[in-house]
């Protein structure tokens, strides 16, 4: 049993207490875990460190605990700093926006930064609040404190930051010029067919769905591929479900049925498309075929593509996995993937509360694996390095005037 098991039974009874018997369970909390319980207890339960002490000198003290004569009415007390300052949660938001990474598989977020690092940057834009209450307002916003996992593709730098915030300036550049920007990768591959997925779902008690025992591949009806497309601005998306290979013609056809289906309807008359990805795969950086499909599809809708990718080992800061694949992944959490059909009903019925919006497609198309793109074919491409990160940073410019 992990550690948030463990702990799920006394953040239960917390939630139920009155503000004396929560600080005097937590303190009891602290005391059971030892040196660095105080610590541990706040960071798990939002409680500062001064009432968990506080609670601490009362379970200590030699005189026997009573209930205070006057508990805090409902409603009383000092108001939450996002009641009186509204503004603090789009400005902590836009702090850790550039320094956010989540789990596709959940709805777990996190962000490198500190709480003391985020306080400082709200002072100084005026907010007045602690580095308890940036945590809590963390907690409340899907942020986890995660500890160190063996989970790293590539190390870390001034480099890696460097592009982060230069991904995080090129897309508030186009949003403000009204232009799109998206985010774009390849979910993992599912099997289609009677198989069981990770998750529970609510069903008649007792009627368990009933799934295949051992998940051979042979006895599949075949592989989805989702591709998702995400755009920032709007919250919305478009995932094609690739049935053969997630190649790089496939990523880029993703890109074009993104525009087909909503994008140039959206952004009827613009000039950039800025398109954020992954540093590897079908989409990498170093991938010849993706370049070179991304110039055909500059030349047919006649946009300048710019490509922005995240440095290796830092897939889980690309928006579409936290933002949308995430929600797709709990939407279908215990749910076999029986048909092609069911996947598309799935995925187009995520929902959430701020309003996320997915369209499914199924592509029938046999991709090749395999292509050579040469290089006086890499040499026919319109293609503008940046000056910072130029292997990162690149835009495609169309070779002819194309009808928009």
């Amino acid at each position: 049993m992990n550690e948030t098991k463990k702990c799920e039974p006394f953040l239960k009874a917390l939630s139920g207490a009155d503000p004396v018997q929560a600080r005097r369970f937590a303190a009891a909390k602290a005391l059971e875990i030892g040196w660095g319980g105080v610590s541990e207890v706040s960071a798990m339960t939002g409680l500062s460190r001064n009432t968990i002490s506080k609670g601490i000198r009362e379970l200590n003290s030699a005189e026997p605990l009573e209930l205070p004569e006057k508990l805090r009415e409902s409603g009383a007390g000092r108001k939450r700093v996002e009641v009186w300052d509204p503004i603090v949660i789009d400005d902590l938001e836009a702090i850790i926006s550039e320094s956010t990474a989540g789990d596709p598989m959940s709805l777990l977020k996190w962000t490198y930064k500190s709480t003391y690092a985020i306080a400082e940057e709200l002072r100084l834009k005026n907010h007045k609040v602690s580095h308890d209450t940036v945590r809590r307002l963390l907690k409340e916003s899907g942020y986890s404190l995660q500890a160190n996992r063996k989970n790293l593709e590539g190390k870390s730098g001034p480099e890696r930051d460097t592009q982060f915030r230069y991904i995080n300036s090129q897309a508030a550049k186009f949003i403000d010029a009204g232009d799109p920007v998206i985010s774009v990768d390849a979910k993992k591959k599912e099997l289609v067919g009677n198989y069981k997925n990770l998750g529970r779902s609510w069903r008649q008690k007792g009627q368990p769905e009933l799934v295949n025992v051992y998940d051979f591949p042979s006895k599949a009806i075949g592989t989805a591929i989702p591709y998702g497309v995400y755009d920032l601005k709007r919250n919305d998306g478009v995932v094609n479900i690739g049935k053969s290979h997630n190649t790089a013609e496939f990523a880029v056809e993703s890109i074009r049925q993104w525009w087909s289906l909503v994008g140039k309807y959206h952004y009827e008359g613009c000039n950039n498309l800025l398109v954020c990805a992954d540093g590897g795969g079908s989409n990498g950086s170093r991938n010849k075929g993706w370049k070179f499909f991304l110039q055909r599809l500059a030349d047919e809708i006649g946009i300048t593509i710019t490509v922005s990718h995240f440095p290796p080992g830092t897939s889980k800061w690309n928006k579409v996995e936290h933002c949308m694949f995430s929600f797709i992944s709990m939407n279908w959490r215990g749910k076999p993937l029986s048909s092609y059909e069911t996947i598309i009903k799935l995925i187009g019925s995520t929902k959430t509360k701020k309003g996320l919006k997915i369209e499914a497609r199924l592509d029938e198309r046999d991709y090749e694996t395999g292509i050579k793109i040469l290089d006086e074919d890499m040499a026919q491409l319109k293609i503008i390095l940046h000056e910072l990160h130029p292997m990162w940073n690149y835009s495609i410019e169309p070779r002819v005037t194309a009808s928009k």
